[in-house]
């Protein structure tokens, strides 16, 4: 969703690096993948198409923060009833 966006943090050599993917678009979405050593962040379509990819040596990855956009409250959305606490 637009304004998803994932916040990488990467060892630089004594310093860190901080990259940041972000659906840009309405329709587009963040997938993180992980495998064979590498780390894969990919903003793509509603399609599947690759718009944005950034590769990352999953030995140098710090960390790797997700944010969602913020979502707006649905109508259905009731407040949430505490129970009681048991004695």
């Amino acid at each position: 969703m637009k304004g998803d966006r994932v916040e990488i943090v990467v060892d630089a050599g004594g310093t860190t690096r901080t990259y940041e993917i972000s659906a840009t678009r309405a329709g587009r979405r963040v997938e993180i993948t992980h495998g064979r050593g590498i780390v894969e962040v990919t903003e793509s379509t509603r399609g599947g198409t690759a718009v944005r990819t950034a590769r990352f040596m999953s030995g140098r990855v710090v960390a790797l923060v997700e944010h969602p956009a913020p979502r707006p409250a649905q109508a259905d959305d009731a407040a949430v009833r505490h129970l009681p606490h048991s004695a």
